[in-house]
Order: structure tokens, then sequence, then C-alpha cells
């Protein structure tokens, strides 16, 4: 006997669209959808649709950072300047009916609906818009043609830029970053008392202003930092973390949730989907041998090898697993280009947790100082990172022979170098670095985890300043957030 089909009538399709923005009878977004706290991105966004002349925004991260309660609370921001429910339309674009048809046919259908205008434009966010077929062809469509859309868009990195015309998106629309939380940004999430720090035009003045500050209740961070690291910078994770559990029992939760969402559903299947990749077993292996390798130099070589690959497939998949990200490698400084790319790149996670979570490290990470060592420095390149793409700056490590140093930021003005240390750090490194590039003198810095010295840098420290960790991380908060303002055209 044959199984009958369902063929979804007018009244489906019409529902799942109003399933979907519960606000066009609410006349508000409900809560559950828009949270109260607010990402960085969140906190702006909704004035970039206000803009004109307007361009529209593709927001990428990783999987967990919350882009889509970011646009719930655009929406929700949007209502309260004024905007009508009747113009603002949510999109999940993986939803089994929404997916019958092409981005162009839901949006002519909402514009004669709605009556848009060029004067009254309707508001368009499209949740995982990679599943639309042809998406980057319509927004282009829609920018040429002069559709009455503003549009903000989400996705992975990876799926959203597969097979993607680059030209298309040139003066169309803008790439925005959705990272996972800064610890500034945890910190105000979790802690009331915490006061946010305004930075300068540069990162090296922000940094500055904080050493003259001496701010004594950022101090080390302690506990809170500790958690921070330990659960990682995702938003369901640290907001679900109460004060009464166990450091043991929210450890072991994050690991599990992480390693189910950014690790084997990301490596396991959303980048060997995205790219056609046969043997996904190959590319997760990749990614624990680079977990067991965090914060050291990769050897490409070695790496193929160690998974019986291709080198040049061994590279393919490092650049995939950055692409989605879940890692990201930094060059060794020089100020020749060539030497900047013939020398070996290391190896970071966008976030430590990740990390552990690939390794199953259980309760190592709380007391192994090696661990700890590791996800602190970690923590500080991935603020810069983070930094780096908001700000448009790059960011490296530097090694001559035996001499290193952790990270250098190509900051406004020169570049900035720091060596991220214990209680106890020769500064060896950051000499070494000061004798061959003079350009650094009174712009390195020794980061602390243990010491809550603030030290500027001067002759009489042999042009080396010194810092908290905790209150490092703060500034680079600051830095981004101003960094973040200034990419999306918004004035202090």
């Amino acid at each position: 006997m044959r199984e009958a089909t369902w063929k979804p009538s007018r009244g489906d399709y019409l529902e799942a669209l109003h399933d979907q923005n519960p606000w066009a009878k609410l006349d508000k977004v409900p809560s559950a959808l828009a949270l109260p706290k607010r990402r960085l991105l969140a906190d702006e966004l909704w004035q970039t649709m206000l803009q004109d002349p307007y361009r529209y925004q593709v927001v990428l991260g990783p999987r967990r950072v919350g882009k889509t309660v970011a646009l719930y609370q655009t929406i929700d921001q949007l209502i309260q300047k004024g905007v009508s429910p009747s113009r603002l339309w949510f999109l999940r674009l993986d939803h089994p009916l929404l997916m019958h048809f092409e981005l162009g046919a839901w949006a002519r259908s909402l514009i004669k609906n709605f009556n848009g205008t060029l004067e009254s434009p309707l508001y368009l966010f499209l949740d995982e818009v990679n599943y639309s077929t042809n998406w980057d062809k319509w927004l282009k469509t829609f920018y040429d043609e002069k559709w009455p859309l503003r549009i903000v868009a989400t996705s992975s990195s990876t799926a959203a830029r597969r097979n993607r015309t680059v030209e298309s998106g040139v003066g169309r629309w803008s790439e925005q970053f959705l990272m996972p939380y800064l610890y500034s940004e945890y910190l105000g999430l979790r802690h009331a008392d915490f006061q946010q720090f305004q930075a300068e035009e540069s990162l090296f003045h922000t940094i500055h202003k904080l050493i003259d500050a001496k701010p004594n209740h950022m101090g080390n961070g302690g506990r809170r930092l500790d958690l921070f690291l330990l659960l990682g910078g995702f938003p369901e994770l640290l907001a679900a973390f109460d004060e009464k559990e166990s450091f043991e029992n929210a450890l072991f939760r994050s690991q599990q949730v992480l390693r189910s969402e950014a690790v084997q559903r990301v490596a396991g299947m959303d980048i060997p989907q995205a790219f056609d990749i046969k043997n996904p077993f190959e590319l997760e292996r990749l990614l624990y041998v680079l977990a067991g390798q965090m914060c050291g130099l990769m050897n490409v070589s070695n790496l193929a090898g160690t998974i019986s690959v291709s080198r040049s497939t061994a590279h393919q998949y490092i650049h995939y697993l950055e692409q989605a990200y879940l890692i990201f490698t930094l060059p060794n400084y020089s100020t020749s280009e060539e030497s900047v790319q013939r020398k070996g790149r290391k190896v970071f996670f966008v976030d430590g947790a990740v990390r552990n979570a690939a390794l199953q490290r259980g309760l190592s990470p709380m007391t192994d100082s090696t661990e700890q060592g590791h996800l602190r420095e970690n923590a500080a390149a991935s603020h810069l990172y983070t930094l780096s793409i908001q700000a448009g700056q790059r960011l490296y490590h530097w090694r001559d022979g035996k001499h290193e140093v952790d990270l250098v930021y190509e900051d406004v003005g020169g570049p900035i170098a720091f060596e991220i240390s214990g209680k106890d750090h020769h500064r060896r490194g950051l000499r070494t670095l000061l004798e061959q590039y003079p350009a650094f003198r009174n712009r390195c810095f020794v980061v602390s985890s243990e010491s809550p010295l603030f030290e500027n840098p001067s002759d009489e420290n042999e042009g080396i300043g010194r810092l908290p960790l905790a209150s490092f991380l703060i500034a680079v908060g600051a830095q981004t957030k101003r960094s973040l303002r200034n990419r999306l055209g918004i004035s202090p």
C-alpha cells in the first residue's frame, strides 16, 4: 500500500511564518527569545538598520555563540524605537517549509502583503541564510534593484562562504563576527558590580590608561577568571552556572555540551557536508591532534603523517577548521612579508574550553599547572584575535631560534608584544625582540596570571611593562567594543 504524501497548503506556509514572528500579534518580542542580557554586537546592530545609506549585514561565527538571539534582540530594540512589528520579519531558513521556496519568493510575497516601500521598507532577519539556495545572488539582486528591504542574516562561516561569489557582497553587505564571550562581557553578564572600562583610540593607549588607574577591583580575577577559562565563553553555559553549583559539575556539563555541539557536530557533520569531505574521521582526528598542540608550533608534514593524509589535504583541513571558527593560526612576526609567510605558524583555539572538550580533559584543567598555563595563553590569544578581526589588524607570534614571544599585535601606531606568564617568567624573549626591532621599545608587556603588579614600560623597566591577566583581558574587551562600533559606523 502506497503511503500518503503530505502536501503543505498555503495555510501551512502562513502558519509557519506567523509562528516565527509572534511580535506581529504581541507588539513585543517574548523575553524567552530576546534575552535581557545582550552581546556587544546585539547592543549595536539595530542602529545599522536605521542608517542611510544602508548596507546589509551578515553575521558569522561559531555555533552556540548567540547569533539567533542577537537577531531577536535587534528586533526588540527596533520595536522600542518605534518600528512597526508588521515591518519586522524573521525567517528561519532551515525550517522544512521555508526551504521549499527561494529567498526571492519569500521577499516578494512579504513586500506585496505588507506594503513594503522605499520610504517604509521591511526589515528581514534571515537566520541560517546558507540553507537558502543562491542566497548571495538574491541579496545582490535585492540591493542592486533597490527592493524595499533592510536585511540582517546569520550563518556559520563555513556554510556561508562555500561556493559564494565574492563579488556579490562587495559594497552591498558587511560581514560581522560574533565570537565566544570576552571576559569583560562575561563579567557584565554574571556580576552586577562590574564597571565597564572605556577604551582609548588604540590598545596601547588603553593599556596605559588601565595601568595608570591600577584598578584594585580587577585584580587577578580569581574564581571569576578561573570559571570563565574552564567553562568557556558560550552564553548558555555561562548563564546556566549556579553559584551554589560545584566547579566539577559545571565543568563536566560544559565539556559534554561542547564536545557534542562544537566538536562532533561541526567537525563530524557541518564541515564535511559543506565541503564534501569523504572521510570525516580524518578531520576529527586532526582536530584532536591540534588540541594536543594548543599554543604550540604546527608542523603540517608531521600532522599529515599522523592522520595519514597528504600535506596538501592537511593544509586544506586546517583551513576548514579555521573557517568554522574552531581554531586560528598565527604567523611568525617579521618586517618582511616573505619571512612572515615562510616561517611556522602557532595554533590556538577560538575558545580553550572547546580544546578541553575535544580531549575530554575532565578535571585536569583545575589542578594541572601546565593545562592552566595553556588556557591562560589561549585566552589572551583569542581575545586579541577577536580584536584583530574587529579592528582589521594583524596578530602574530614571534620566534627566533631559542627565543620567543607569545603574541604580537599590530596596533594603530605600531606593534605591541605580550608575554603571557605565571608567577615567575624570564624576559629573555622580549629583550631579544627589542634588540632586533627597536619599534618595540616601551611597547612590550609581561601579562601575569599570578602577579597583581601594574608597571608602565620605561627605560627603568627595560622598556617592558607589566599587568595582570584579568586586567589585560578587560582592556582588550573594551578595545574590541570600540572597534566594533567603528566597524559598524556608529559614533561613540
